[in-house]
């Protein structure tokens, strides 16, 4: 059980568990989920932590075929220039480790800012909190659970 996997359940969130075995050699853990359940990659989102202007962070979620463009992020956040978090800071502010990054129950709440292409499908797949496992839940409840704004963020 996974902090992610409580908080919707505390939530009451409709969302579904899926697991598979994680390869350490893999290079890319959202295309692995996807490969390995099945799943087109555009409906497997990755949870991305970023530092925006050296000052705040903030919760991108992409999905896994495309990159994160850091100007329409910076844009998104209100901000002027964006970089990808130390990973020692992602992991003390989300407690999750890198490849396993939820956005659901993270220590510290920030700002989440959803890619617009999410809207494009009833159900995505995001971490669950651990390298492996998967969870499908629909855009809609996780803007909502999260005060997510959709934005065009992917490059």
């Amino acid at each position: 059980m996974t902090p992610a996997i409580l908080f919707l359940e505390k939530q009451k969130a409709a969302f579904k568990v899926h697991e598979y075995l994680h390869d350490p050699n893999h290079q890319s853990f959202a295309n692995e989920a996807a490969e390995k359940l099945g799943i087109a990659s555009e409906k497997v989102f990755k949870t991305l932590v970023v530092e925006v202007d050296t000052c705040h962070f903030v919760v991108a979620i992409v999905p896994s075929d495309k990159q994160l463009s850091m100007k329409k992020l910076a844009r998104a956040a209100s901000g002027k220039k964006a970089a990808m978090a130390d990973a020692k800071k992602v992991q003390s502010m989300s407690g999750y480790v890198l490849g396993g990054v939820s956005p659901f129950g993270q220590k510290k709440k920030l700002v989440t800012v959803l890619d617009v292409s999410a809207s494009n499908f009833d159900t995505i797949y995001v971490s669950g909190g651990r390298r492996g496992l998967e969870l499908a839940i629909s855009p809609s409840d996780l803007q909502q659970l999260l005060h997510a704004s959709v934005q065009d963020i992917a490059a």
